[in-house]
């Protein structure tokens, strides 16, 4: 029987004098909630004394490889035979900031075979119901602030240190977007100043992240937003659309496209930003919304998608003339909410 939003069952497990052995994974191309979430909760553990290892389904950006412990993090696409060994081993896994198995790629099939118990922490809609434990609301502005919310329940906020705060403290300030999206609570700003207290250095970690670009990564945010914005006023809709040499002409490695979507909301009188990539096996799309347009709910049915309701993403098989085309003729249906 699912033990769902029942963390606290999960208390004896943690305190047995036998300590479980622990995997920690998040979604694929992780970005500062995903890793900040399961670093933090990694550190956690090590001041129990579990033993535990976080494993990610691919790569991620260079401007996360500031966090502490990050060089310890084991990619699956790297070394998928010490990731399998991990997984089928454990006897908890923890699965941090997404809600279906798809969203770790091949890594998906081993936890779903796995023995181990599974922890669902996370903060997205609908999520598919293959944990057997599961801290989650979409009313949390980060995975990072659910996973504080564990340690607090657990009773041990005193265990806090600098690692785990600076390495929350990113997530929570990536995903609410510096405490602007409206995901951010009163409790959002309790946690963060707790954080702060603890020794997470806001500044330093604003610096790491967002003040880290390459210059390749410069031009080609100058470039998508000379060249490749397009303005739709009649949808109160931004678009870029990035092609396969594009990626190639600026040497685009993984991480270079974050945020790149958020740009179209900061014009005057949008209220839909889209970013569409052609990563040449598939062609990746960013939906960001403002008020009640629901990105989510269009992701899902037109790009195979879903998400957040004003955050979410898609992808489809299709030529990127095709899905450019495909979006375009999409928003006529929605023309009422924009």
């Amino acid at each position: 029987m699912k033990k769902l939003n029942n963390i606290t069952e999960l208390k004896p497990l943690l305190a047995a004098s036998v300590k479980p052995r622990v995997v920690i994974t998040t979604h694929h191309k992780p970005d500062a909630d995903a890793l900040g979430s399961s670093l933090g909760l990694h550190h956690y553990f090590l001041k129990l004394g579990i033993t535990s290892h976080v494993v990610t389904p691919t790569d991620y950006g260079e401007f996360l490889k500031w966090m502490p412990k990050e060089n310890e993090v084991v990619n699956f696409e790297e070394f998928e035979g010490k990731s399998a060994e991990l997984v089928a081993t454990a006897d908890l896994i923890f699965c941090l900031d997404f809600n279906a198995l798809k969203r770790i790629n091949n890594l998906g099939k081993l936890v779903a075979e796995s023995n181990a118990e599974k922890v669902l922490i996370d903060h997205h809609l609908e999520p598919e119901g293959f944990e057997d434990y599961r801290l989650w609301t979409t009313k949390a502005s980060s995975t990072s602030e659910l996973v504080f919310w564990l340690i607090e329940i657990m009773g041990h906020v005193d265990l806090i240190d600098e690692a785990i705060a600076s390495c929350l403290y990113a997530g929570i300030m990536t995903d609410t977007a510096s405490f602007k999206h409206p995901s951010t609570t009163a409790t959002t700003h309790r946690v963060a100043a707790v954080l702060l207290e603890k020794g997470a250095k806001s500044n330093r970690i604003f610096e790491s992240i967002y003040d880290n670009y390459s210059e390749s990564r410069t031009r080609f945010i100058g470039f998508c937003l000379s060249e490749r914005l397009q303005i739709l006023k009649e949808y109160s809709t931004a678009l870029i659309v990035v092609t396969a040499e594009d990626l190639k002409r600026f040497q685009i490695i993984t991480g270079d496209s974050e945020g790149l979507v958020n740009y179209g909301l900061s014009i005057t009188g949008m209220k839909l930003s889209v970013l569409i990539i052609d990563r040449t096996v598939a062609r990746k799309m960013s939906f960001r919304s403002r008020d009640t347009f629901p990105a989510n709910e269009f992701a899902r049915k037109y790009f195979n998608g879903g998400g957040h309701f004003n955050a979410a993403g898609g992808e489809s098989m299709d030529p990127i003339e095709l899905v450019e085309t495909k979006f375009k003729e999409a928003l006529n249906t929605y023309k009422n909410l924009l």
